[in-house]
């Protein structure tokens, strides 16, 4: 196979050279002093731990980021220590949008907790998962379930760090699932305006895929998030055999596999985004990552051997879902709820002013105690999710095969 990789304009390469030789700064960059923050200057920056700096460990701090290492990201019931999961996901990303950002001379470390964070309300079992729990939610509230809106809810509500206003904007329009040619900013300077657009997505189906970036550096991560798996799902489909060599796929601009892809985005971002106000790429590289995309559906998101390992999955979600919404509606501080979700908020809160778990019980325990239930599913590993639904369920008829590595 043929490997086309680009490279930048010899034209672009002195530009960015006699700029950074001259100290020339982008006006169009979000810098630290311009973080906002719900509750006020609590967690300002410092000459050595700038704000954006202080939400990348706001991010990583988080109780809820460990559990990135046995969440699925797109490939579920594989024991296969080489297959991504959300862990490794959030880091290519990270690594793809600092590339891009420090060739266009962003905020890097605004770019690296938008990354790091965007996933971290994900649920058990991928878009699966998620897909499941949204149906369930929207059956018995009317309302809906995505991971992007849940993630700014874990940052900015369930481990209350005071993340700042820029990073939970480029958290919740990350919107992976749509690919633009161009991806310019859109205001938003207050926490107000951010609710309103959170509980626009709870309500509204279309709201989500509405969302735009405040900040370049969210534009950045978000086609990042795209060019990170884009790639990368190709080789784990290889590696569990669902295809079988990078010819399943067009030939076309960006390449088949993952470093062509990675290394050809990058070149036409920033060949058409440097000094501009906006994040763009040539008109051949998005229609060639759109079919790239359409191309990953039809082979791998949409194969019927990917979505035989969901049969016994789904009902597992709606039992657990039914009897933890039981527990919710009669609370008793020996459930599972509470020992495991509740006294967990309240444990990884401890010291914090910004959460009180009494508030939170009281908030939704008599209105909506559908939400409590979302919040500790959404926040379960694939593993606990089992082994919940084993505890909860000890002669339930429904189980999770795992394909071996021997296999």
């Amino acid at each position: 196979m043929n490997v086309n990789y680009r490279k930048l304009s010899p034209e672009l390469i002195q530009r960015i050279r006699e700029d950074r030789k001259n100290g020339v700064t982008n006006p169009y960059a979000c810098p630290d002093e311009n973080s906002i923050r719900r509750y006020g200057n609590s967690g300002s920056s410092m000459i050595w731990r700038p704000a954006f700096v202080m939400d990348v460990d706001k991010v990583i701090h988080n109780n809820y980021y460990n559990r990135y290492s046995d969440k699925t990201q797109v490939l579920s019931c594989f024991k296969n220590d080489d297959i991504s999961r959300r862990a490794l996901h959030v880091q290519f990303v990270s690594r793809i949008a600092r590339t891009i950002g420090q060739s266009l001379n962003l905020n890097l470390d605004l770019i690296e907790a938008i990354s790091l964070g965007h996933d971290i309300g994900h649920t058990p079992f991928g878009h699966a998962g998620e897909r499941f729990l949204n149906n369930l939610y929207h059956s018995n509230t009317g309302r809906y379930f995505n991971h992007n809106v849940h993630s700014v809810r874990v940052l900015d509500k369930l481990i209350c760090r005071n993340v700042s206003l820029q990073v939970l904007d480029g958290v919740l329009c990350h919107n992976g699932e749509m690919e633009q040619q161009e991806y310019k900013p859109i205001c938003l300077d207050s926490f107000s305006n951010l609710d309103k657009r959170v509980e626009d997505c709870y309500t509204d189906n279309s709201a989500n895929k509405r969302q735009i970036p405040s900040t370049l550096e969210g534009c950045v991560m978000r086609i990042s998030d795209i060019i990170a798996y884009l790639g990368k799902d190709r080789q784990d489909a290889k590696k569990i055999g669902l295809i079988t060599d990078d010819n399943s796929y067009s030939t076309s601009s960006i390449g088949t596999t993952n470093a062509e892809i990675i290394n050809n985005m990058t070149v036409s971002i920033v060949e058409h985004s440097y000094g501009k106000p906006y994040i763009s790429m040539d008109e051949d590289a998005f229609l060639a990552l759109s079919n790239a995309k359409k191309e990953n559906y039809e082979l791998i998101y949409g194969n019927p051997k990917i979505d035989s390992k969901y049969e016994d999955i789904e009902p597992m979600f709606e039992e657990i879902y039914t009897e933890l919404l039981k527990q919710a509606k009669n609370i008793d501080k020996n459930s599972i709820l509470y020992k495991h979700h509740i006294e967990y908020l309240k444990n990884a809160n401890s010291g914090v002013r910004y959460f009180d778990v009494d508030d939170y019980l009281e908030q939704y325990l008599s209105s909506r105690p559908d939400d409590i239930v979302v919040d500790y599913i959404a926040s379960m590993t694939d593993d606990y999710f089992i082994d919940l639904y084993k505890h909860l369920f000890p002669k339930g008829k429904y189980k999770v095969e795992y394909v071996g590595y021997f296999e």
